[in-house]
Formats: C-alpha cells, sequence, structure tokens
C-alpha cells in the first residue's frame, strides 16, 4: 500500500464561518501543531477575485499574505480556487490564472487545487495545463459525484487522465455516503484514471473517517481532513482522528500534543461559538443528498425554530436541494398543497366582536388575573396560538395553528385541549391530517406569498406563515371589529424573529381590511400599546 499523504484544509474550509479571519496567533499556532503531527500539505485558504464583503487574508492566501506569516520548515503550502471564477470571464481561463499566480518558483505556494462541479469539470481542466507549466502541484476536487452512476463516474475520470494532473479528488459533498458506496465510487476513478486520486469526507451521517479509511482501503492515497472537523455545515474528517487512524500507512513520525493543544486553545472556543458538526439535521441532510448549507444557514438563524428545520428539510428531500439557494430555503418553510381553500367562515363566529389573540410570551402567565378579568368583563373572541395554555380553557373560544411540522408535533396536546383547531385542514399532508383525526377543526385556508396580506371568506393571503399573520387573518376575515394582543413580549433589538414580527404586524397594518392592534400586555414590538390593567378600570 503506497503512503497516503494528508491534507488538512482547516483555513480554508472552516473559514465558511469566519470569513476566513483568522488571527496570526491562531494561524502560527496551528502550523506548528501541522507540522508536528506530519502534515504532506496544508492548503491555507482560498484564492480568490470575489471581493464583496469583508473576507480575511485566508479568503485570498495572497503570497505577500503567506510570506507576513511563520512558516515551519518543510511544510508545503496549498490554496484552492473555484472553477466559477475562472471559467466563463470575457478575459478568459489563462488570463484569470495569471492574475492569481505567478512562476511556482517565485510563489511559497507548492500545491494548487480547483474545485469544480461536474458541468465545469471539463471546462476546467485545460487550466491543469497552465498551472503544471507554471511548476506547480496541481490538483482537481470534483464536487457532488455522489449521485452519478458509476459509468458517468469513469468517464470523468477519462477526461482528467488527458491532462497533467498530480491529484484527482472526489468530495462527498453532500455527506450521504457509506463506506460501500466509497469503495465502489473509488473503483469506478480507477477504472478511468490510473494516478494519485483523494478523497474529501464530510460528516454528515458520522460516516467522515469510515469512508476517508474505506477509500484509503481501496487505493486512495490523498486524504483531506480539517481540525475538529471543522468546515462548512457538519464539517470534514477530524484531522486528529485521521492521524490515528492512518498512523500505519503514513511514514512521519508523529506528536499530536501540540495539536490537542491548538485545539483546546483555539478550536474548542470557535466550535462553541459556530457550532459546525454533524447533528439529526445534518443526517438528515446527508440521508437525503440535501446541500448541507441548508441546515447551517437554518441554525443559523433564530426565526427558524425545530419545526421549521424538519419541514424544510421534508420538503426539499422531495423537490430536491443539492444545490443551494436561499429563495429556495425561504419558499421550502410553507407546505401546503393545492389552491387556498377552506370551508370555515370565521365571520359566522367573530362578526363585530372585538378579537384577543393571546401569544406564547411570558406576558400572559404574568398578568394572567387582569386578563381573565378582561375577558370576563370584555367579552372578546379568544384565539390561543398553538397550545398556549396560561389561561383558563373556558375562557379560549378557538386555537389557531397552522405550520404542519408543529401540528405534528403537538397533535396529542391538541387533541386533549377542548377548543376547536383553526388551521387550514384540507390543505395539509396527508400524514398531519390523520394525526388529527377526531379534533374539531376549523378549516380556514392560505397561501403564502411574498408582500402583502389579502383576505377572504374563508382563506387569506399571508406573506409568511407565522401563525401570528394567520391568526391576524381568521380576526380580519371574520369582520371582526379590533384586535388586542397578549403575550407578545418581543426578542431583542438584533434578533431576526424581532425584525421579522415587526415586518408582519407593519404588512398586516397596511393591508386593505386591517383592524386596529393594541398590545395590552409589556411588548418590544412597533405596536400601539396599553395596559390591561387600565382596560379593567
Amino acid at each position: 500500500m503506497k503512503p497516503v499523504v494528508l491534507l488538512d484544509c482547516t483555513l480554508r474550509d472552516g473559514g465558511y464561518y469566519n470569513a476566513w479571519d483568522f488571527s496570526r496567533e491562531l494561524i502560527e499556532d496551528y502550523l506548528l501543531a501541522m507540522q508536528s503531527i506530519g502534515t504532506d500539505y496544508v492548503e491555507l485558504g482560498l484564492r480568490s477575485f470575489n471581493s464583496e464583503g469583508f473576507k480575511g487574508g485566508c479568503a485570498y492566501t495572497t503570497d505577500d499574505f503567506i510570506r507576513s506569516l511563520s512558516i515551519p520548515q518543510g511544510l508545503k503550502l496549498g490554496v484552492m480556487i473555484n472553477a466559477s471564477e475562472i471559467l466563463g470571464t470575457l478575459d478568459g481561463l489563462h488570463a484569470r490564472l495569471q492574475r492569481l499566480f505567478c512562476v511556482a518558483t517565485e510563489s511559497p505556494v507548492t500545491l494548487v487545487r480547483i474545485a469544480c462541479h461536474v458541468h465545469e469539470f471539463e471546462k476546467a481542466l485545460p487550466a491543469a495545463t497552465w498551472l503544471n507549466e507554471q511548476g506547480y502541484t496541481v490538483g482537481f476536487n470534483l464536487m457532488q459525484v455522489a449521485d452519478r452512476a458509476l459509468e458517468d463516474i469513469t468517464q470523468l475520470a477519462r477526461k482528467a487522465s488527458d491532462y497533467p494532473l498530480d491529484v484527482l479528488y472526489f468530495a462527498d459533498s453532500m455527506g450521504s455516503m457509506n463506506p460501500v458506496h466509497t469503495r465502489q465510487v473509488v473503483e469506478a476513478f480507477k477504472a478511468g484514471w490510473s494516478g494519485p486520486l483523494g478523497i474529501h469526507t464530510h460528516d454528515n451521517m458520522g460516516q467522515a473517517l469510515a469512508n476517508s479509511v474505506a477509500a484509503v482501503e481501496s487505493g486512495v492515497t490523498w486524504v483531506d481532513g480539517t481540525v475538529t472537523g471543522m468546515g462548512r455545515g457538519p464539517g470534514n474528517a477530524k484531522t486528529e482522528y485521521l492521524v490515528l487512524a492512518l498512523e500505519a500507512q503514513r511514514s512521519p513520525t508523529t506528536n499530536i500534543t501540540p495539536l490537542m493543544g491548538v485545539i483546546r486553545k483555539h478550536f474548542q472556543p470557535m466550535q462553541a461559538h459556530y457550532g459546525w458538526g454533524s447533528n439529526p439535521y445534518y443526517y438528515l441532510a446527508g440521508k437525503h443528498g440535501i446541500h448541507p448549507s441548508y441546515i447551517q444557514e437554518m441554525l443559523g438563524d433564530s426565526r427558524y425554530s425545530e419545526e421549521d428545520i424538519l419541514a424544510v428539510i421534508d420538503h426539499l428531500k422531495t423537490e430536491g436541494g443539492k444545490k443551494f439557494n436561499l429563495t429556495t430555503l425561504e419558499a421550502a418553510r410553507h407546505f401546503y398543497r393545492g389552491e387556498p381553500r377552506g370551508s370555515w367562515t370565521p365571520a359566522d363566529m367573530i362578526k363585530g366582536r372585538d378579537v384577543l389573540i393571546l401569544g406564547t410570551g411570558p406576558g400572559v402567565q404574568a398578568h394572567r388575573p387582569a386578563l381573565e378579568s378582561f375577558i370576563r368583563q370584555k367579552m372578546p373572541f379568544v384565539i390561543a396560538l398553538n397550545t398556549q395554555k396560561s389561561l383558563d380553557d373556558e375562557l379560549i373560544d378557538i386555537r389557531a395553528a397552522c405550520h404542519p411540522v408543529r401540528l405534528l408535533a403537538d397533535c396529542d396536546e391538541h387533541a386533549r385541549l377542548p377548543q376547536p383547531l383553526a388551521t387550514p385542514a384540507s390543505m395539509l399532508p396527508e400524514d398531519v391530517q390523520a394525526a388529527l383525526a377526531g379534533k374539531q377543526l376549523l378549516d380556514f385556508g392560505l397561501s403564502v406569498q411574498p408582500g402583502a396580506f389579502a383576505f377572504h371568506q374563508n382563506f387569506a393571503q399571508l406573506p409568511t406563515s407565522l401563525v401570528i399573520a394567520y391568526a391576524l387573518a381568521i380576526a380580519t376575515s371574520g369582520q371582526g371589529r379590533s384586535i388586542y394582543l397578549a403575550g407578545f413580549d418581543g426578542y431583542g433589538a438584533d434578533d431576526p424573529r424581532r425584525q421579522e414580527a415587526d415586518k408582519i404586524f407593519h404588512a398586516y397594518q397596511a393591508a386593505a381590511g386591517a383592524l386596529p392592534l393594541l398590545a395590552i400586555t409589556p411588548t418590544l414590538y412597533e405596536l400601539t400599546s396599553t395596559s390591561v390593567y387600565s382596560l379593567n378600570a
């Protein structure tokens, strides 16, 4: 078995979390640790033209930046470029490369890897010839090949054979592979490529290390890792594990002690802050071939609850999510079937009455006696959101819930609660309908369209699927007189949930037919407010 080449790409892949802005102290401590474990190549970062927004030095990894660092003797350095940045430009591929690289003898960089998707591969391959002529070791990192037929993989490998590549990598981009599949993919590459093969694994399903080892056993001789697995989404094979697992296949003497110190000093605090690493969401994304950036984006956005994330995964596994797109992500928050429709007319219950909407904030419990007194005196029509139950059940007229995953999670609770449930029943997935069988449902339909509210007799158009928007629509389609809000305490000014809720309230108040809104318990939202105690005076 040939010795395994270990490539660590922590600063390149991990930079997706901190905009490649690593401190000089971290970089130099890390490089010393890489030398101590006998790392063959360190990929210091990207080399890029992208100047949008601030990014740190490892986003560009210029020769001058590298020369400003203390590089341990004998450590070979690499950078990665994205094929998309050198293809399809007016100045052409070679001109783009000339702007990024000088001849290798004048550069501290030894290795250049090009990351490309299958559709870019053939057009990008001539870059290998140019880089080879400049004296660089050249690698190609082929992404998203796990779902390709084995015959197609072999054909791609044959195309690579016509160019002076030093190593041909493939990436388990979705983290969906297992050791058996990994061995099959390796054999498919070997059928068309006789040179060194490399693998870059993702840890969505906890298989990154096992897949890397399986690849080595099948003939792969270059293996990627990152410290603590730092990388987009669930991260990668952990370098500290690879060093131990592949010790017999590597010749360098390994001293892991400095690396463990770097992990404790630098990487554990960053991991606690940014939260990379696998979890059940990444596992499901890997299982269904969904790009991990969807999960990373949702986990970093407090607007997405657990049920939102699970529902997005459920949507994307059907609609397809191999290519990350923010527009697709937002659309995937909404999960209703067909044209908006409903069989319940809220005006039959609400017309001419004031409406009190009970949110889930602590203000309801904190001011419970006053709210109960207000309801008994003023007799508003009371809508409680989801399973909120801080008040006496007899004072709540109906409950409103519209998110399929939230409904599925709460169906047992809804079955025990005595109030009818307003929900877009006829538009919900069959499994949710089945879970709510036996519950009295008030079928009020909805459609989610960016922009404004629109109110109809038994359905409404909403700018979001959040239940507060749904409850506001019920009150308005029901021809209520005004809307009181309790339990909408709100979030801090920097919390995106605060901003999203304010957008909903602003959009509602600007809509034709909107009713006056009045918060009667403490709120941070941009709402007209008063005190429930003044209403009871």
